[in-house]
C-alpha cells in the first residue's frame, strides 16, 4: 500500500450503519444535524474584529454559510473540492476506475483531502485577505499576527465539522448535509423576507416581510414599493410550481424478468435527471469567485472585476451576477431601461446554463449514472428490456438514448429556472431557492420510496400513502 492510499485509509471518516435504519432513526439524526448547523451559526469568532463578509447574505445562503459565525466556510470548500476533482477526472489528468470498488474508495478518499486542503486555503484567505479580520486597533502589532491565526484555527474546526456533519447526514439521516444546509439556510430567510413585521435594516420605514410591507405600502399609499412586494411573491411562487412540475415529470423504460414471464416494472429515468447537483456546483462557483474578487479587492488586486456598495461595477465578477430586471423596470416605470440590464442578464444567463451542462455531465459520469453503469445495475437485478436481448452491450446502447439527452436537457432546464428565479427578483436569492424546492422534493421522494411503511400511520397519509 502506498502512503497515500494510508493517508486514506487514516482519514477521520463517520461509520456506516450495519443494520438498515428505520425512518425514526435517520428523522432524528437529520433533525439533530440541522439543530446543530443552527447552532453553529450563533457561535461568533473569538477576536473578530472587522467582518467584510456580511453584506454578501445572498452568497452565505448558497454556501450554507454565516459570516462572522464558526460556520463562515460553509460548504464552499466541500463543493470546491468537488469541482476541482470533477475536473481532472473528467479532463483525464488524474483518472479513477469509477466502476470499482477500490476506484470508488480512492475518489472519495481524495475527495476529502481536497476538501481539507481547501478548507485550510480558504480559512486563511478569508483571515488574511481581510474578509474576516481581527481589530484594526492591533493593526502593526504582534497580537494581530497571533489573531489572525486564532481565526484560521476557528475556521478550519468549523469547516471540518460541517464535513463531519455532511458525512452523518449522507450516512445516518436523509440525503446530503450539503443540500441539508442549503435548504435550510434559504427556508430562514425566505421565511424571514416574506412574513417578518420588523423593520427592514436597509429601509426603516419599511418591513422586512414582503406580505406586511406590501399591506403596509398600500396604507401608505406608495404604490411602486406595493408593486415591487408583490412582484417578489409572484416570482416566489411562479419559481416554486415550476421547479416542482420540472422535479415531477419522468421517461419510464418498461422492463421485463428474463426468467419470469407476465411480470414487469417501469425504470424510471426523471427528466431532471442531475437533480440540483449542476446548479448548486455553478451556484457554488459563482459565489466563490464573488468572495475572492471582494477580497483580492480589499488587497489593491481587482483581477476578477470590482464592486460598488455590494453590487458587482466591472470585469468578470459582474457577468456572473444577475441584474433585477423586474425590479429595475417597476422602479423606472419603463421596459426602456438600457441595454446594458439586458446585455448582463443575457451573459449570466449563457454563463449559468453552459457551466449546468458541463457539471451535469461530469457528474453522470462520475456518480456512476451513466448509461454504462445503470445497463450494469439493470442486469444484475435480473431484468431486461422487452424485445431485446440480454446483453449489456445493447442495455447500455438503449439507456444511452435517454440519459444523454436527459442530462443536457435536465440540466438546461434547471438553468433556466435558476437563471430566471434570479432575474424575477424573487423573495430570496433565485438560484437558491431553486434548490430549496427541488432538495425538499427530492428528500420527500426518497422517504416516500424507502420508508412509507415503517413511519406513523399519520405522517404516511401526510406524505401520500394508504
Amino acid at each position: 500500500m502506498s502512503l497515500y492510499d494510508t493517508i486514506i485509509e487514516n482519514l477521520p471518516e463517520i461509520s456506516k450503519p450495519t443494520d438498515r435504519l428505520t425512518f425514526k432513526t435517520k428523522l432524528m439524526w437529520t433533525l439533530l444535524i440541522l439543530v446543530a448547523f443552527f447552532l453553529l451559526q450563533l457561535i461568533p469568532l473569538y477576536g473578530l474584529g472587522q467582518n467584510a463578509l456580511q453584506t454578501f447574505e445572498l452568497l452565505s445562503l448558497i454556501l450554507g454559510a454565516e459570516f462572522g459565525s464558526l460556520i463562515s466556510l460553509g460548504i464552499g470548500p466541500i463543493v470546491t473540492a468537488s469541482i476541482v476533482l470533477q475536473l481532472l477526472n473528467g479532463s483525464g489528468i488524474v483518472k479513477f476506475d469509477l466502476q470499482s470498488t477500490e476506484g470508488k474508495k480512492r475518489f472519495q478518499g481524495t475527495q476529502k483531502v481536497l476538501a481539507l486542503f481547501f478548507i485550510l486555503l480558504e480559512a486563511a484567505i478569508y483571515v488574511f485577505f481581510g474578509g474576516l479580520a481581527p481589530a484594526v486597533e492591533l493593526q502593526g502589532t504582534s497580537s494581530f499576527l497571533i489573531m489572525e491565526l486564532v481565526l484560521t484555527v476557528q475556521l478550519f474546526i468549523g469547516g471540518i465539522l460541517i464535513m463531519m456533519m455532511d458525512e452523518v447526514c449522507s450516512k445516518w439521516g436523509f440525503g446530503s448535509g450539503l443540500s441539508l444546509f442549503i435548504a435550510a439556510g434559504v427556508s430562514k430567510s425566505l421565511f424571514v423576507r416574506t412574513f417578518s413585521p420588523l423593520p427592514s435594516p436597509n429601509n426603516p420605514e419599511i418591513m422586512t416581510g414582503a406580505i406586511p410591507a406590501l399591506f403596509q405600502s398600500l396604507m401608505n399609499g406608495d404604490p411602486t414599493t406595493a408593486i415591487l412586494m408583490l412582484s417578489g411573491v409572484i416570482a416566489t411562487g411562479v419559481i416554486f410550481a415550476g421547479a416542482v412540475y420540472a422535479q415531477s415529470m419522468k421517461v419510464e423504460i418498461p422492463l421485463s424478468f428474463g426468467k419470469v414471464r407476465g411480470y414487469g416494472i417501469r425504470w424510471p429515468l426523471n427528466f431532471m435527471y442531475t437533480s440540483n447537483i449542476p446548479v448548486i456546483l455553478v451556484a457554488a462557483l459563482f459565489a466563490n469567485i464573488q468572495l475572492w474578487a471582494r477580497l483580492l479587492q480589499n488587497t489593491g488586486f481587482p483581477i476578477l472585476g470590482t464592486f460598488v456598495g455590494n453590487s458587482p461595477a466591472t470585469g468578470f465578477v459582474s457577468f456572473i451576477s444577475a441584474p433585477n430586471l423586474i425590479g429595475t423596470v417597476i422602479r423606472q416605470g419603463t421596459f426602456f431601461i438600457g441595454i446594458k440590464p439586458y446585455i448582463s442578464a443575457l451573459i449570466y444567463m449563457l454563463l449559468m446554463l453552459a457551466g449546468c451542462i458541463m457539471f451535469g455531465l461530469f457528474w453522470v459520469q462520475t456518480s456512476g449514472m451513466d448509461a454504462r453503469s445503470q445497463a450494469k445495475q439493470i442486469m444484475n437485478s435480473g431484468l431486461q428490456i422487452p424485445g431485446f436481448r440480454r446483453d449489456e452491450k445493447i442495455m447500455e446502447s438503449i439507456l444511452g438514448r435517454y440519459i444523454m439527452p436527459l442530462t443536457v436537457m435536465g440540466s438546461i432546464t434547471v438553468g433556466l429556472l435558476a437563471g430566471f428565479a434570479d432575474l424575477l427578483g424573487a423573495l430570496t436569492n433565485g438560484t437558491g431557492l431553486l434548490l430549496t424546492v427541488m432538495i425538499i422534493y427530492k428528500l420527500y421522494e426518497d422517504i416516500a420510496r424507502q420508508h412509507m411503511m415503517d413511519m406513523n400511520p399519520m405522517m404516511r397519509k401526510f406524505m401520500g400513502g394508504e
